[in-house]
């Protein structure tokens, strides 16, 4: 059973900063990428970052380039997203799951979980 939980989220205002958490309940996260998705109001939901099993390759949709960045602490079973200069294009429920990998034909593994709202407003 593969479950990450989320954490890290709240309400901050543009320009500023979150770090969000996804921690690993029954099971290593060593063996598997990790994506980061988020789904807006109104919105699909929309897969914003993913990072490899060793971390050695990391992808980002283009509108968080620059912004966000993806890392993982296999000792401490969690990867972190780092999210700076935040907008309230970034307002949105985030999810992580664990992958097959980070390229186009990914499956997710396990179920997805409750999330974490990031609010971006002043």
């Amino acid at each position: 059973q593969l479950q990450l939980v989320e954490s890290g989220g709240g309400l901050v205002q543009p320009g500023g900063s979150l770090r969000l958490s996804c921690a690993a309940s029954g099971f290593t996260l060593d063996y598997y990428a990790i994506g980061w998705f988020r789904q807006a109001p109104g919105k699909d939901r929309e897969k914003v970052s993913c990072i490899s099993s060793s971390g050695g390759s990391t992808n980002y949709v283009d509108s968080v380039k620059g912004r966000f960045t993806i890392s993982r602490d296999n000792a401490k079973n969690t990867v972190y997203l780092q999210m700076n200069s935040l907008g309230p294009e970034d307002t949105a429920v985030y999810y992580c799951a664990a992958l097959t990998y980070c390229g186009n034909h990914y499956l997710v593994l396990g179920s997805w979980g409750q999330g974490t709202q990031v609010t971006v407003s002043s």
